[in-house]
């Protein structure tokens, strides 16, 4: 990189945020939680910009991989730091903000991705393989982790024994890793279409230097939005508190700063007609979150001897079922429209909705 270049924003927002932090200014005042939540947000600006280098270095499926990965590092971070704090919501912190990153991905990111996209270009075409894919092994590991625990009788409530919670965990990893061997080795063309060719690839790739350097920053930055997001926890239970809200709504406001890269960097990808990118970073978070987060999270609390609440109540079974019914129906045919991404938009008001208002 050139010297001008650590003078980008980029560069310097994330080692800003780091030092704000780490010197101890996130105070309890208004000043500095205005501060943080501003750094807070530039830095996931920040963590889009590198991201999308690393991505556009290393090519597809990798790219979008690399992302769902540390979206789904910066989310066990955020889980595991929040459990072993204890408090209040500590057993269910964990499947409340796993059940709102799901929803948000299903219905927000993707339903955000398809209505832009096809209102630019009415209809945007992509491999209904990939889709399917992403879907059969998404589904069978959310059956597994938040609806299972609810029907098994070796303990009382929505809980899983040691035994059931290792089978699980390894369970997931093996779905997830059998995913990214058919992603990334046996049918990799089915994530990849002829228009990223056109679209994300005009300029030139950057250097090796230039791409390693943005795989650290962008190390720092997801580490930075984990430990800002963790110091104004107690302005957001504060504020949810305050409206009368439960509070799984703080599990809703984390995971969806935990998203905003992930997020960003989708509905780019559908604004610049690469819904196919949009779909793989969507669904490759998704299916991330639930596939690695589980069995990271039930490590610690096996170790910790941590009670884990897993199973969702049937109000939230109903609103994942139909989000994942209406993503099916949705990415079926191989093209989209903007009815898909209404409709799954309103799905997201509903369980945001039903959160604030059970």
């Amino acid at each position: 990189m050139k010297p001008k270049d650590f003078l980008h924003w980029s560069v310097l927002v994330p080692i800003i945020s780091s030092v704000f932090y780490l010197a101890g200014f996130l105070t309890n005042t208004v000043f500095a939680n205005i501060t943080g939540a501003v750094l807070l947000f530039a830095t996931v600006l920040a963590a889009v910009h590198h991201a999308e280098v690393v991505a556009h270095k290393v090519g597809e499926p990798f790219g979008t991989i690399i992302l769902a990965i540390c979206i789904t590092v910066l989310e066990v971070g955020l889980i595991i730091s929040f459990m072993l704090s204890g408090g209040e919501g500590a057993m269910t912190y964990a499947r409340d903000t796993i059940f709102a990153a799901v929803m948000i991905i299903l219905n927000g990111i993707l339903g955000i991705c398809i209505w832009v996209g096809s209102r630019k270009y009415k209809e945007q075409f992509f491999i209904t393989n990939s889709a399917t894919t992403y879907l059969v092994s998404l589904v069978a590991i959310l059956v597994l982790t938040l609806i299972l625990p609810n029907y098994t009788s070796s303990i009382r409530g929505p809980f899983y024994t040691e035994p059931q919670l290792i089978f699980v965990s390894l369970a997931c990893l093996v779905i997830y890793g059998s995913f990214l061997m058919l992603q990334t080795v046996r049918h990799r063309n089915y994530f990849i279409v002829a228009e990223e060719d056109n679209a994300a690839h005009e300029a030139d790739p950057p250097s090796n230097a230039k791409m390693f350097i943005s795989l650290l920053l962008l190390i720092i930055c997801l580490a930075a939005v984990i430990f800002m997001a963790k110091g104004l926890s107690p302005v957001i239970e504060g504020f949810v508190e305050n409206i009368g809200a439960p509070r799984a709504l703080v599990g809703v406001i984390i995971a969806s700063v935990v998203l905003l890269p992930e997020g960003l960097a989708a509905i780019r990808a559908a604004q610049n007609n690469q819904i196919q990118s949009s779909i793989n970073l969507g669904l490759g978070s998704a299916l991330a979150s639930v596939g690695l987060t589980i069995p990271a999270v039930s490590v610690v609390c096996i170790i910790y001897d941590i009670p884990f609440v897993l199973g969702l109540d049937m109000k939230s079974i109903i609103l994942l079922a139909l989000s994942v019914f209406i993503v099916m129906l949705s990415l079926s045919r191989g093209k989209t429209n903007h009815l898909y991404g209404t409709v799954l938009l309103v799905n997201l008001a509903a369980y945001i909705f039903t959160v604030i208002v059970p």
